[in-house]
């Protein structure tokens, strides 16, 4: 293979105020697969972010005279730009400019076009309009937390605590999110302790995490860069959604483990996260070998000394 091989993925994010929103992004999307990541900036920024994002290229997006990105030319821009997926939203300048530049993104609808994670301002901007899902015609991922899921329900004419508590009641969480996904026809990662991923048609994963070291400003950035490296490596949407909230939180295990409950730094997860991969591709590899994972007896076989029990036990795995 080469990097082509092994997905193009293009992040539309940050700005002079959330710059590192930006490189969690590229930065996760490095350490989860995606062979090329490109950073599309506005033009005025791009030196900024080119002296920051060492791997990751960037692509200037063109402003009008208000240094906002103007919404027609950084569109062609975008779409002329080679990509396997796209990230959409974290850290973007809020404004009118934003607002149109992302309903244009996400309203492509044509063969082939390029999934996208749409996190942060470009929900946001989305939940400004009523029935905004109607709009949206590009496959997507949407990565909401509990406000951002209750902006775009409203917005959906969905009165807020109709299903309970969405912070703490599991059951009320699961049903809110498989009702979303089914009513805006993509998949939904509502986030928090045990996220829920759940698809329009009726798939269903909750993950088992709760930790408090992951409450921190940037982890969202970095969830988000995981799944657009997975979407951009050709994985179905539901798939990339759940293995990369696996990853992700299987990170924040391993740093909470180190530090305790607080201390966790959103850059300290990306480098865990290509170590969750690898362990994990040991444990399929195993697996596919048809060699059990943990500790048990193995048949009796007949040593030097007479019979002997068991043997080498395997070490022992984890599974999700």
């Amino acid at each position: 293979g080469h990097k082509g091989t092994f997905g193009r993925l293009l992040v539309v994010a940050g700005s002079l105020d959330y710059a590192g929103s930006a490189l969690l992004v590229c930065t996760a999307a490095g350490r989860a697969g995606a062979g090329l990541v490109t950073l599309a900036v506005p033009e005025s920024l791009q030196p900024l972010f080119a002296a920051k994002v060492v791997e990751a290229t960037t692509l200037a997006l063109p402003e009008d005279d208000l240094d906002q990105v103007e919404p027609e030319g950084a569109l062609a821009r975008i779409l002329d730009h080679a990509h396997d997926a796209i990230v959409i939203g974290p850290g973007l300048r809020p404004g009118l400019a934003t607002v149109e530049l992302i309903r244009a993104l996400l309203g492509v609808d044509e063969d082939g076009t390029p999934p996208a994670v749409v996190d942060a301002e470009a929900l946001r901007s989305l939940a400004a309009e009523d029935e905004w899902w109607l709009g949206v015609r590009r496959p997507s991922v949407l990565t909401p937390h509990t406000g951002e899921f209750e902006r775009l329900r409203a917005a959906s004419g969905i009165a807020a605590a109709t299903d309970g508590d969405l912070l703490g009641d599991d059951a009320a969480r699961v049903t809110a999110a498989s009702d979303a996904a089914r009513r805006w026809g993509q998949i939904v990662v509502l986030k928090g302790a045990r996220t829920v991923v759940a698809a329009p048609d009726g798939r269903l994963a909750r993950a088992t995490f709760e930790n408090p070291a992951m409450a921190t400003g940037g982890t969202g950035d970095v969830l988000s860069g995981t799944i657009g490296a997975l979407l951009a490596q050709h994985l179905d949407p539901f798939d990339a959604a759940r293995l990369g909230v696996f990853l992700h939180g299987t990170a924040g295990e391993a740093v909470r483990d180190r530090l305790g409950d607080a201390g966790l730094l959103a850059s300290d997860l990306p480098f865990e996260i290509a170590l969750a991969r690898k362990r994990l591709t040991a444990v399929r590899a195993r697996q596919t070998a048809e060699r059990k994972l943990g500790f048990g007896a193995r048949p009796a076989t007949t040593g030097p000394a007479g019979p002997v029990t068991g043997g080498p036990a395997e070490p022992a795995g984890s599974s999700s």
